[in-house]
């Protein structure tokens, strides 16, 4: 499963997100928009206004959500 958090520098939120993650053993890939600001644009057309913005092959939010990283963590538990 390939899982992708847009990250800003000094965001609680995504720091908070990251750190669940991890605690959870979820491999993801990190798009800071700081440094690649071209990608804001693909998340406004989605309708994000914040970050994180989490996406997880066919689920995508905003926020720090621990009820859906811990949906994902089911779900690659799963897919072991």
């Amino acid at each position: 499963m390939r899982i992708i958090i847009y990250t800003k520098n000094n965001c609680v939120q995504c720091n908070a997100t990251k750190n669940a993650m991890d605690k959870k053993g979820i491999d993801y890939q990190l798009v800071n928009l700081d440094h690649e600001p071209a990608a804001i644009e693909t998340l406004k057309v989605l309708g994000y206004r914040q970050v994180p913005v989490v996406m997880a092959e066919e689920d995508h939010w905003s926020g720090f959500r621990p009820d859906k990283i811990s949906a994902l963590s089911q779900l690659a538990l799963a897919q072991g």
